[in-house]
């Protein structure tokens, strides 16, 4: 089987983020297919940009097969990242021929945020005899509408709206990453029937040991408070205002009296007024750390004793949620408070922590107590059983084999 995946933000273990399209690649190409990614020239997920200097680039990744389409460069979510993504869906559209000679696809896949890019993709399945599937990982546009506040009537808005609908309705199958999302695509013309749900995954061979060393600098620090007899609960990976790490600091306010350190790791745009409120409170017992590699997660992991995750209360979140980070946690099996009143919960699902309502300082503090005072042997029993679910239900290896059977 010949799987052309269309993914404008799709990275690599050389590119950074993201990480889905490649491993699904290499779980594919493990079980007999042929997979090529087409993807962007700029994405601003990724660490480091591929060196794109003509219109198209093929390239190889670990022999996983790419094609660069060459797109302009963009900062922040203005004009020049709308002006991006039109160059990316015209560009399908230019080389639509070159791609169905150059892969001969039996299946297309196209990976949301934005669904403008089905509509080329279409085209390219019904000039290759191709199925078509269109992977939903955000819900564009109702996600700007309800998360950013974005009017229905703007012309953005209504474009994407157009596109999402087609690509609904287009499609021969629908998967998303968010369980309880059927409802909302049958209300925008999908059939019933056309709908899956394949979570997000992790890769096992980056948890095969501990990976690459830690930087000195965090390793002393953390090696320092686990010195002082401080539990540590992390945090690790984007600073933003849709994290909801400041109801993560009030809950610090609330546990300066106990052996308890919080360790942000990471970067953003909250970062720093996540630091300046640290400061005006006084908090000793907030740690505030650089971002790293990800082959140095594992070694970053094994000196953290649970791990925090929270959300804010906003409805975007009614049709669940598939949070990368958290499988990593789950990986590293350590328990993990969750502030979440989202559509699922993997951590009360899998029985790896103590769930408490988003927005809750008081129940993040209380839940931190609570496994505190947990024996260390109860606390790893927890955390195993986060590392089994997300082994038996979120493994690449598992999730290329569902859209086999699915394709078949």
């Amino acid at each position: 089987m010949r799987i052309l995946l269309i993914n404008h933000y799709a990275g690599s273990k050389t590119h950074g983020m993201e990480f889905r399209p490649f491993y699904l690649a290499k779980e594919w190409q493990a079980l007999g297919c042929e997979a090529t990614i087409v993807a962007a020239s700029f994405s601003h997920l990724r660490t480091t940009s591929p060196n794109v200097k003509l219109n198209l680039v093929e390239d190889c990744v670990e022999d996983v097969p790419y094609i660069w389409l060459k797109t302009p460069g963009y900062q922040g979510n203005g004009f020049r990242r709308v002006l991006n993504m039109c160059a990316f869906t015209a560009q399908l559209f230019r080389y639509k021929k070159f791609l169905v000679e150059r892969c001969h696809p039996d299946v297309v896949i196209t990976t949301s945020t934005y669904p403008l890019a089905n509509v080329p993709a279409y085209r390219i399945a019904k000039a290759s005899g191709a199925k078509l599937v269109y992977e939903v990982r955000d819900l564009w546009p109702l996600t700007l509408v309800e998360l950013e506040g974005m009017s229905r009537f703007h012309p953005f808005i209504q474009v994407m709206q157009w596109a999402e609908n087609f690509s609904y309705r287009e499609a021969d199958r629908v998967t998303c990453t968010l369980p309880n999302a059927a409802s909302h695509m049958i209300s925008h013309g999908m059939r019933a029937e056309k709908y899956a749900y394949i979570p997000n995954g992790v890769a096992m061979d980056g948890w095969q040991g501990n990976g690459a060393k830690l930087p000195e600098g965090h390793w002393k620090t953390l090696s320092s408070l686990k010195a002082e007899g401080k539990f540590l609960l992390g945090y690790a990976g984007s600073h933003g205002v849709s994290n909801a790490l400041s109801f993560f600091l009030e809950a610090a306010a609330l546990l300066r009296e106990q052996p308890v350190a919080l360790v942000f790791v990471g970067q953003g745009p909250e970062k720093e007024v996540l630091q300046q409120f640290a400061s005006s409170q006084e908090l000793t017992n907030v740690v505030f750390l650089p971002p790293v590699p990800k082959a140095c997660v594992p070694a970053l992991f094994s000196l953290v004793d649970a791990f925090f995750l929270g959300w804010q209360k906003k409805s975007i979140y009614r049709f669940g949620i598939s949070p990368n980070k958290l499988l990593d946690y789950m990986m590293a099996g350590k328990p993990v408070i969750h502030a979440t009143a989202a559509g699922n919960d993997l951590v009360a699902e899998s029985k790896c922590g103590f769930s408490v309502q988003a927005e809750d300082p008081r129940g993040i503090a209380e839940a931190v107590s609570k496994l505190v005072r947990l024996p260390p042997a109860e606390r790893e029993v927890m955390g195993q059983r986060g590392r089994r679910y997300a082994q038996k239900h979120h493994d690449y290896g598992v999730l290329a084999r569902q859209y086999l059977e699915m394709f078949h």
